[in-house]
């Protein structure tokens, strides 16, 4: 996949992850429709030897929102195909096919952090920052911010970013829950890439599971939630592979968990 925006290749020693990298520094990585579209092209075309992505921007900044220079005057049905054409393309990165982990660095703001909420993990160095500036612009977030971000920081958190134009820090981002991680300046990527050849290692099965299984089960009533996860859990275990790790561990080849 070629895309004068992205750059993407195939590292580990069986390709196992990909690294997709935002390219447009000049723009702080401002994304445009074409940007999008080939986020979606490349998570619905991704290489079968790959368990696991990261998504990077070059230069300073991880991506600071949409590229409002191409930001064009809609009607409302307008507005409402396109915003939907956003949550096609980000939605195959959330249910993909394999796990995703955002390095991020500089700006994560507006869209930039629509596109980081729809990872599964974040890793953020210390000059992060997070804003939602469409409410000082008089627009709305259109690309699953809506969705994504209140359930990683809840709704009050969001409304006060959009209502009043608060910037988090990398600290307090990661204390509110924006990132899972917290790294030195100029870390993010090597901490991100670590933690995805560690993800690829998993059973493809149970990072299927994690992927699609768990953020369903999370919303459903407890007694649907119970019997969702059961039938996953019995889905997962029933794989060769599955089967294979238990043997491993049972036999003593396997190691067992320790505290670092």
């Amino acid at each position: 996949m070629t895309h004068p925006d992205i750059h993407f290749e195939l590292r580990g020693d069986h390709q196992e992850v990909a690294v997709i990298r935002l390219t447009r520094a000049a723009k702080r990585n401002a994304l445009n429709d074409g940007l999008i579209l080939a986020l979606r092209d490349l998570f619905e075309k991704m290489p079968s030897t790959v368990r696991a992505a990261v998504i990077d921007g070059d230069g300073p900044h991880f991506c600071a929102g949409l590229d409002l220079s191409e930001l064009k005057e809609r009607d409302a049905g307008q507005g409402l195909h396109h915003s939907r054409m956003w949550h096609a393309a980000l939605e195959r990165v959330q249910y993909g096919p394999v796990p995703v982990i955002a390095a991020l660095h500089g700006a994560v703001v507006g869209g930039g952090l629509e596109l980081a909420s729809a990872c599964h993990i974040r890793v953020a160095d210390e000059s992060t920052f997070y804003a939602l500036p469409e409410g000082s612009r008089g627009i709305f977030v259109g690309g699953g911010g809506a969705v994504r971000i209140p359930k990683l920081i809840g709704a009050a958190r969001m409304t006060d970013m959009m209502l009043t134009g608060r910037v988090y820090n990398a600290q307090d981002g990661e204390k509110v829950g924006f990132a899972q991680y917290l790294v030195p300046e100029g870390q993010a990527f090597a901490k991100a890439f670590e933690l995805a050849v560690r993800v690829a290692q998993n059973a493809p099965l149970t990072n299927y599971a994690l992927m699609h299984a768990l953020p369903r089960i999370s919303e459903q009533p407890a007694d649907q939630g119970f019997f969702t996860e059961a039938m996953m859990a019995a889905i997962a275990q029933s794989a060769p592979e599955a089967k294979s790790r238990l043997a491993d561990f049972l036999e003593g080849r396997a190691a067992k968990v320790r505290k670092d």
